[in-house]
């Protein structure tokens, strides 16, 4: 395979695993009603809280800087935290409580009942996220999962699951980062639309 044919299908499976949900009609309902949670949250003064592991900490973060800055265009920041970021919290509660406790312990102390936890699991059973779907939940919060085609045990726990088409973790993780924009993008739409330059 010549370097170009590598470079095609890396393309193409990409493209392959986004038109996979694009036609998946229950895929398509759960990323419309993750997008109308978030927005209720947001229009009720509510915020996000994102967390994942690994590549899936840096989408959290990612999904937070678009709500707290800006996503098409300028517009009043909306509270997003990322509990991947403060490594002092973040070594305090590994050390104190184990690695289980990372999120679910952050859940307790920084979230209110009706707020939004974005759940990222690219196998939809890391621990920490389970264990902080289960303190999200016991706060009051709605929480939307967004991992594999399995679910894994995130399925049965959030209260939106959006199930990316694939098994491998790059395609699951290009599609995460889709899906968050998309998120953020109707979020500001809806909310911020008076304020969106007129050409």
């Amino acid at each position: 395979m010549t370097t170009l044919e590598f470079i095609t299908n890396q393309y193409q499976l990409s493209i392959e695993t986004k038109t996979k949900g694009l036609a998946d009609l229950t895929f398509m309902d759960c990323l419309r009603d993750a997008c109308e949670l978030t927005l209720f949250a947001y229009r009720n003064q509510k915020k996000t809280l994102i967390a994942g592991n690994g590549g899936s900490a840096a989408d959290a973060q990612h999904i937070a800087g678009e709500f707290v800055s800006r996503f098409f265009f300028d517009r009043p920041g909306l509270p997003s935290i990322a509990l991947t970021t403060d490594t002092s919290v973040l070594t305090a509660i590994g050390n104190d409580y184990g690695y289980e406790k990372l999120f679910s312990r952050q859940i307790e102390a920084l979230a209110s009942e009706g707020d939004i936890f974005l759940a990222i699991s690219t196998s939809g059973n890391s621990p920490n996220i389970i264990s902080a779907i289960e303190s999200a939940h016991k706060k009051g919060m709605k929480v939307i999962g967004l991992t594999s085609e399995s679910g894994g045990s995130m399925k049965q726990l959030c209260d939106v699951c959006i199930c990316v088409h694939s098994k491998e973790t790059p395609r699951i993780q290009e599609s995460h980062i889709l899906i968050g924009h998309i998120i953020c993008a109707y979020v500001e739409d809806k909310i911020f639309n008076h304020l969106k330059p007129r050409s």
